[in-house]
């Protein structure tokens, strides 16, 4: 388990936390091979400072990971999947989750082990994910011949191309009219309509 959610910080550290976490996401970003010295550098703290509280690369990596998917539950969890009308649901999940996800990209993309922390909630949202395109199927919002999961991995596929596309520039999307996108182009395909197979 990470510093960053093994016991509750005091105000102070935990701003100081989050300000290490934003300034190596910039910066790994950027640079993958940037130094934990140019992180600090970055956060405006000392070496030693990001040191106390990540003895390594790879714990200060794994704790950004952990952050930006707890950023993405409550993103998700902000848009009611189980409770609010199933299309108005995803088009909200999907203009939330863009904005952590162009935010953090690094830290979402950074292929930690399995079983760790930031995978559980991982896990998490896709289970949530998997309701709720459930709900899409069950409201016929979806093709009754549509399996809703092969529905979801097609609507990641997407939401993924879309995020790795504009993963370098992320300050300058409209996330709400791209989440529009998305979920159009899934429900509605790009083809013109009735073409037969």
């Amino acid at each position: 388990m990470s510093d960053v959610t093994a016991r509750p910080l005091r105000a102070d550290t935990e701003r100081t936390v989050r300000r290490i976490l934003e300034a190596a996401e910039r910066t790994l970003n950027r640079n993958p091979s940037a130094s934990m010295e140019e992180i600090a550098a970055a956060a405006g703290v000392a070496r030693t400072t990001v040191h106390r509280r990540f003895a390594t690369r790879e714990a200060l990596v794994t704790a950004m990971a952990t952050w930006a998917a707890q950023q993405l539950v409550a993103a998700i969890e902000e848009a009611r999947p189980d409770t609010t009308p199933p299309l108005v649901a995803l088009y909200q999940a999907t203009a939330n989750a863009l904005r952590v996800k162009l935010s953090w990209g690094f830290s979402m993309n950074s292929g930690l082990a399995t079983g760790n922390e930031a995978g559980q909630i991982q896990a998490g949202v896709l289970a949530t994910c998997d309701r709720l395109f459930d709900r899409l199927h069950q409201a016929g919002i979806l093709r009754p011949e549509v399996d809703p999961i092969w529905a979801r991995r097609v609507y990641y596929a997407l939401f993924h191309e879309v995020c790795q596309e504009l993963s370098s520039d992320p300050d300058d999307v409209d996330t709400d009219a791209l989440a529009t996108q998305i979920v159009e182009t899934l429900l509605n395909g790009v083809g013109t309509p009735n073409v037969q197979l």
